[in-house]
């Protein structure tokens, strides 16, 4: 009986040692591969920066981003004293299509986009064209003959005008100056439009309403425009 209990015995701590030494061979096994993949992506990391880095530059090339350099150099070329009375602005939205050969063979050689052109145009009074002899009083009235009006300003909104659609030939990668052809194109019909809507009758007129009032407050109540 003794014997067969340190038979038993030795059996129980020959497990032990058995599952001691498995273990200790399982964790430096664990830790020998987490030390060799920490290994491999250190050594990859340099291959994955550069990759990276060429994506970034091909994407650059691709899809260069403007580079807009002034001139240091400026020239004033002439400085005016203004004294305009503006009395009325129209914004106007204007849809203009630009087009180049567009016959039979325009889907080989034509070009073609539609700009949507938004503009203002400003028009008013040019008070310093108002003379002495083009002002008298009275009778307690003063005469005024004001000067015609005309269009200060007719020009494009470039944040809001824009290219909706281009449709250039198979063979042809476009016209470079078709857009700026577009966009002068697109001024004049905005100064048209206003033109023919009257803004030059409803300037004067606004002008007229304003200086009366003007001419009110520095103690000229009767105020008559002479044609």
């Amino acid at each position: 009986m003794p014997r067969m209990k340190n038979n038993a015995w030795f059996n129980f701590l020959l497990l032990i040692v058995l599952g001691v030494g498995i273990y200790f061979i399982v964790t430096t096994v664990r830790d020998a591969v987490n030390q060799t993949a920490a290994n491999a992506n250190s050594a990859l990391q340099p291959l994955s920066e550069a990759n990276q880095a060429m994506q970034t530059q091909v994407s650059q090339l691709m899809n260069p981003t403007p580079t807009i350099i002034p001139d240091p150099v400026t020239y004033i070329t002439e400085i005016r004293s203004l004294a305009r009375l503006e009395t009325i602005q129209y914004s106007i939205e204007k849809v203009i299509t630009a087009e180049q050969g567009q016959g039979s063979f325009g889907f080989l050689f034509g070009d073609k986009l539609l700009f949507v052109a938004h503009g203002y145009v400003i028009a008013g009074i040019d008070m310093a064209k108002i003379e002495p002899q083009h002002m008298r009083y009275e009778g307690g009235v003063l005469y005024v003959t004001l000067p015609p009006a005309e269009v200060f300003v007719a020009t494009l909104n470039n944040e809001k005008s824009y290219v909706y659609d281009r449709d250039t030939g198979i063979f042809t990668k476009g016209i470079n100056d078709l857009e700026t052809l577009a966009r002068q194109s697109a001024e004049q019909e905005i100064l048209k439009a206003a033109m023919e809507d009257g803004i030059l009758n409803q300037a004067q007129v606004n002008a007229e309403a304003f200086l009366i009032r003007f001419f009110a407050a520095l103690g000229f109540p009767n105020t008559i425009f002479v044609k």
